[in-house]
């Protein structure tokens, strides 16, 4: 009968007697959330919406660990959505559940823990009063820190109770439950599990394995009803901890997580998580090269000698990224007093700010420097995604029919373009059209493109061939240079020796 009555009609019972009455049967946390992912798999649901990369190797694993009824550890670098994972499975959770009115442990009606709701139900009997807890609610997160404690974690002796109600310190009145207990009947979730100090994961042994919590001196017997769920860095990120092999062993499950394996999950996550502006959206219009182009980037610090791989690379990185892309185009389309502008690769050079935040240099990177190691990681963006579209210069550099040649024949005969970065758009087509069949190239080589595409591209084909050294590029702050290589490495080199003069 109870599990016919629909939320509202729960949300009408309000004592102990009517909850009997309605047939309730309590439920622990395991069994809900093992419960609810059946009868998503068996009608073909997805438990774990806008999790993106993880359909055959994450998911499926964490599946198994909740039919289980299993403790989680999710292990991976940072950036790999595990928080995101753990927080979706409050959707696992019956919608509500009922508490004794007034108690601070979520107590159960039928299955009381606290002082407090034994003594309600021994003076009340069936006309105690519960309350209905939303699911929403039943989710407690810890960042694990150095300086946590005990006390944050299992609960404390709270003197000013035992003074104000004429206690003994060895009455249970006088306890302040700390995190743990408070989350009884919830998701519990610990961050960074290994810089929990070794004394403090020992605290939670017994929680795991018995249920039994120790403070100060009292050893109550608490069968805690929790989901424990943690996160963590591989033990070998950072010198500054890991978990200790007995708490690991009570750990039921480990699941190990990863970054997107290709550009296209890479793009659902970071199209999903950025922040564009409803305002940005309505006025810049970017492309499927702009994006594939910002997820490059990441791949491509993931294998840089450069970048720290045991640090990892955030999927954050190329979020703040994509921001930062909107943006650009954004101030450059305010300077002008235009109306509305598109991306364009220049654009990219507004995306550094993010990618130095967001990654951790080995020595020979910090000797290269933030700022350079992320142009490298451009160009190595732009030379990756340039082979996915183009012929590469370099197959093609002595064929008869070489796409190229007329595009390299007309810097070879002195001429050079200036690419401003906040040039109104008018100007920037312009420019690019001073440049004979590079239009025709383009076109050529990509059916459909819109016109604002097809500018797009023609300044990606010039980056492209400067990357494979096919063309001199010469990038200052406020724009880009394109030249013949010879010219352009003369030129570069008479403006450094009148540097140094």
């Amino acid at each position: 009968m109870y599990a016919k009555l629909s939320t509202e009609e729960k949300l009408k019972i309000t004592t102990l007697g009517e909850l009997k009455a309605a047939g309730y049967q309590s439920k622990s946390v395991k069994d809900e959330l093992r419960d609810n992912l059946i009868l998503k798999l068996k009608e073909k649901q997805n438990p774990f919406p806008e999790i993106w990369g993880y359909e055959d190797t994450v998911i499926p694993e964490l599946e198994r660990a909740i039919l289980s009824k299993h403790n989680i550890n999710l292990l991976g670098l940072r950036g790999q959505a595990k928080t995101r994972i753990a927080r979706l499975m409050i959707h696992l959770l019956d919608e509500v559940i009922p508490v004794v009115k007034g108690s601070e442990l979520n107590d159960d009606p039928l299955a009381p823990l606290s002082y407090f709701a034994k003594a309600q139900i021994s003076e009340k009997g069936d006309d105690t009063p519960i309350i209905w807890w939303n699911r929403e609610e039943r989710f407690t997160e810890k960042l694990a820190t150095p300086d946590v404690s005990v006390a944050d974690l299992v609960g404390d002796i709270d003197p000013i109770k035992a003074a104000t109600n004429k206690l003994s310190y060895s009455d249970e009145r006088v306890i302040h439950y700390g995190l743990i207990p408070r989350s009884h009947r919830s998701i519990f979730v610990i961050n960074e599990l290994p810089d929990l100090q070794p004394r403090i994961q020992v605290a939670l042994f017994n929680i795991l394995q018995e249920g039994d919590i120790q403070i100060r001196g009292f050893k109550l017997r608490l069968p805690l009803d929790i989901q424990f769920v943690f996160t963590a860095n591989p033990e070998d990120y950072t010198n500054r901890g890991s978990i200790v092999t007995p708490l690991k062993d009570r750990i039921e499950s480990q699941i190990i997580t990863h970054y997107p394996k290709e550009i296209e999950v890479a793009r659902k996550i970071t199209e999903q998580e950025a922040q564009i502006q409803t305002s940005q959206k309505e006025v810049i219009t970017s492309n499927l090269l702009a994006n594939n182009l910002i997820e490059q980037i990441a791949f491509e610090a993931r294998e840089s000698e450069f970048v720290d791989e045991k640090s990892g690379v955030s999927a954050r990185l190329t979020i703040s990224a994509m921001e930062n892309l909107y943006s650009s185009a954004e101030r450059r389309l305010l300077i002008n007093g235009e109306e509305s502008t598109y991306i364009r690769v220049s654009d990219l050079m507004g995306t550094i700010p993010a990618i130095t935040g967001k990654i951790e240099l080995v020595y020979e990177g910090e000797q290269e420097g933030a700022g350079e190691v992320a142009q490298s990681l451009i160009s190595k963006a732009i030379r990756k995604q340039f082979l996915e579209m183009y012929p590469s210069p370099e197959k093609v550099r002595k064929d008869d029919d070489n796409p190229y040649q007329y595009v390299l024949d007309w810097f070879g005969n002195g001429h050079k373009l200036d690419i401003i970065n906040d040039v109104s758009t008018k100007m920037y087509q312009n420019l690019l059209d001073q440049v004979p069949t590079l239009r025709a190239l383009v076109t050529k080589q990509n059916e459909n493109l819109t016109e604002e595409e097809t500018f797009y591209h023609m300044e990606f084909v010039l980056h492209g061939l400067a990357e494979f050294s096919q063309l001199s590029k010469h990038a200052i702050l406020s724009k880009t240079t394109f030249s013949d290589l010879l010219s352009g490495m003369m030129n570069f080199s008479a403006s450094d020796f009148e540097d140094e003069e």
